[in-house]
């Protein structure tokens, strides 16, 4: 694997991309609560933003055919984490690096709690970065995903798309300028959706009459009266 290959998510307009992506989300991501949070992330170095209303992270570095960071497991075999265990999950231009992305992405929905939020960024493939960015990943295997295929897996999975957004300049640019980060062609897109939570049926509860057993002290014919 060449220099090149291994640092396009540590390379100039990789950063800005990553810095305008973010950006974009933080008005929603900022109303975002809960107990815990998971960073999957391709680029090296990623932290996650600091949420007032989110008390703890996991942060994970996808890389090939590893995953490393607070945990180290497999991108081909489930997370060591239990089921709902996330109120919200960020996925960096991870599916891109990941050997199978519906798996992982199922996966990802399997982690995150009912009601929580799955924030996802990517290159978009139809746009001016996607030559540059399959040029720096010669030989690497690599996915680039668009915002309609993965916004219907996820609807799929029951999750509700709430935003779609191109964002980023329109070519690769070492500048960074996080303030002008939307482009209607911009060379990545932000994409955030929300688990429905579970439905429970409410069953009310009817009364019928059952006949008094022998013995007790009601009248005789009388009948008592139960829920059920």
């Amino acid at each position: 694997m060449s220099k090149r290959d291994h640092d396009i998510y540590a390379s100039a307009p990789m950063r800005g991309l990553l810095a305008e992506e973010m950006a974009a989300l933080m008005p929603m991501l900022q109303r975002c609560a809960g107990t815990r949070g998971l960073l999957v992330s391709a680029a090296p170095d990623d932290a996650p933003p600091a949420l007032p209303l989110l008390g703890h992270w996991t942060r994970l570095r996808l890389s090939g055919e590893r995953l490393g960071g607070d945990v180290r497991a497999s991108p081909r075999e489930p997370m060591p984490f239990i089921d709902d265990a996330f109120d919200l999950v960020l996925l960096r231009h991870a599916l891109e690096m990941a050997p199978l992305p519906p798996a992982l992405l199922g996966d990802i929905i399997r982690c995150l709690a009912p009601g929580g939020v799955l924030a996802l960024t990517g290159v978009h493939p139809f746009g001016g970065w996607s030559p540059w960015w399959h040029w720096r990943m010669h030989g690497i295997e690599a996915h680039l995903n668009t915002p309609l295929q993965l916004g219907g897996w996820l609807r799929r999975a029951d999750l509700l798309v709430e935003r779609v957004q191109r964002v980023g300049r329109l070519w690769p640019s070492p500048q960074v300028d996080a303030h002008a980060n939307v482009h209607p062609l911009g060379g990545g897109y932000v994409l955030v959706a929300r688990k429905r939570r579970s439905m429970s049926q409410p069953i009310r509860l009817r009364q019928h009459s059952v006949p008094a057993r022998a013995g007790t002290s009601l009248a005789s014919g009388a009948r008592r009266s139960s829920a059920a």
